[in-house]
């Protein structure tokens, strides 16, 4: 039997980690670092976007800042 051609896609995984809270200031999802366009618009993006997307979501994290650790560091 062969398989069926959309098992054999080479897909980017979501970098959905299910803590779905966008951080105020950044506009960034606390836990995939991702926007709410990214995320709304990943289903419909190319392989290639996507992998672009989840190369530079690792740089991002340092954009949310922690305001409660940031008060107590005055």
């Amino acid at each position: 039997m062969e398989m069926d051609e959309i098992w054999k896609r080479d897909e980017v995984d979501s970098p959905c980690v299910k803590m779905c809270v966008i951080h105020p200031a950044s506009g960034l999802c606390i836990g995939c670092f991702r926007t709410i366009n990214e995320i709304e618009g990943w289903s419909a993006m190319e392989p290639k976007a996507r992998k672009i997307l989840v190369a530079e979501l690792p740089s991002r994290e340092k954009l949310i800042v922690n305001r409660r650790k940031k008060r107590d560091n005055r």
